[in-house]
């Protein structure tokens, strides 16, 4: 069974930069859809970011179109989420999700996420 393990959450100060990367141990990432879910404090869980099985689509969510890209990286079999012009409301957990059909389908894998605070 896949488990996502996420990794590279932290502190930043508004407008710098961060990037989340979601490990597939034992699996191929270019045979699941991944998303990138966001949790506020004391707010439900969002998607953000979504890649194709292909890698070749992405979708986005209007709080971080523009700012965040997430890609699939074949050589180290991760899937990535690269944060920049970060705000105080991206603060919260991050998830990494995995779906054995799309973007658009219902999630299989959960990974337990990373924190991301940031603050000035």
């Amino acid at each position: 069974q896949l488990r996502p393990v996420e990794s590279g959450g932290g502190r930043a100060q508004p407008g710098e930069s961060l990037t989340l990367t979601c490990a597939a141990p034992e699996h191929n990432v270019f045979h699941y859809a991944f998303t990138w879910f966001h949790q506020a404090p004391g707010k439900e869980r969002e998607g953000v970011a979504c890649i194709s099985i292909n890698g070749a689509r992405t979708n986005y969510s209007d709080s971080v179109r523009g700012r965040f890209i997430i890609t699939k990286d074949k050589t180290r079999n991760t899937v990535n989420l690269r944060m920049n012009g970060l705000q105080p409301t991206d603060t919260g957990v991050y998830f990494c999700a995995a779906s054995n059909i799309g973007c658009a389908y219902k999630i299989d894998f959960w990974g337990k996420g990373t924190p991301v605070t940031v603050s000035s």
